[in-house]
């Protein structure tokens, strides 16, 4: 039996990237599964992972949306009769200079990784309460509340607040017996790392990850997989005295002080 029999989880952004290593590690788990999404490739993803013999339902979910976010709950709900983890995964990412950057590119930022993460919690609290020991895990960043290149603003100004958000709420719901902890990723080899990679080089984006991945003291990107092993144990009885945290799986990128100092 996994670290996980007999829990059930609801993911958001869970189609691809880093949802999908958190929803491939949680299957073999043994957890059963809400994917919440708005791609169609969240079809795929479930219908992979009740061949291996999981438990998956998918949810056509827009965390903006707080009627979209009722309408999947309650789905998981009558499917499940719980909820005992929330994986807040969904987010995006635009690059662009910040005196360039429109309201509506700041407010698509904000709407999916602030607000969707407040909307999506405050539905699903009430049925972590009635879990034993509920636990929710927030996709955070080393963006924003440790580093930052140029044009990253309007995303890092978002992961930074999750860190607040995962600290505060945590004291709030610690009588309730619900743990929530942060996951402060570096790069991940993810649609997401290769958009920002052919935005920020169109003409040769794979020099743009070869480039990240030279600055990374493990020379490569995390796996999906990597990551969802983190939230896997967050999500776990074995996380159980930690709350509040935000945990960096970055594989050393945020350690060197300098570039031209020692051997």
């Amino acid at each position: 039996m996994g670290i996980l029999a007999g829990k059930v989880a609801l993911i958001t952004g869970a189609s691809m990237g880093i949802g999908s290593g958190i929803a491939e590690v949680f299957a073999a788990e043994g957890a059963r599964l809400a994917l919440a999404a708005r791609s169609e490739q969240t079809d795929a993803l479930a219908e992979k992972l009740t061949k291996s013999g999981a438990e998956a339902i998918v949810l056509k979910m827009d965390v903006t949306d707080p009627a979209s976010i009722q309408s999947g709950v309650a789905k998981t709900v009558q499917t499940y009769g719980s909820i005992d983890i929330l994986v807040n995964n969904a987010g995006v990412c635009k690059l662009g200079p910040f005196e360039e950057m429109s309201d509506a590119e700041r407010d698509f930022h904000f709407d999916v990784n602030i607000k969707g993460v407040w909307n999506v919690t405050k539905i699903v609290l009430p049925y972590l309460k009635k879990s034993k020991n509920g636990k929710i895990v927030i996709m955070s960043s080393v963006t924003g509340d440790m580093v930052a290149d140029p044009g990253e603003v309007a995303y890092a100004t978002t992961k930074a607040a999750l860190v607040g958000f995962t600290k505060s709420l945590a004291v709030e719901l610690a009588p309730y017996k619900i743990n929530v902890n942060a996951i402060c990723p570096g790069y991940v080899l993810t649609p997401m790392a290769q958009s920002i990679a052919r935005q920020s080089n169109p003409a040769n984006p794979e020099a743009v990850i070869q480039g990240i991945a030279s600055a990374v003291p493990l020379k490569r990107l995390a796996e999906p997989q990597e990551v969802g092993q983190l939230a896997a144990f967050l999500a776990s009885s074995g996380a159980a005295y930690l709350t509040g945290t935000q945990i960096v799986i970055d594989g050393g990128s945020t350690l060197p002080e300098t570039v031209s100092v020692g051997a």
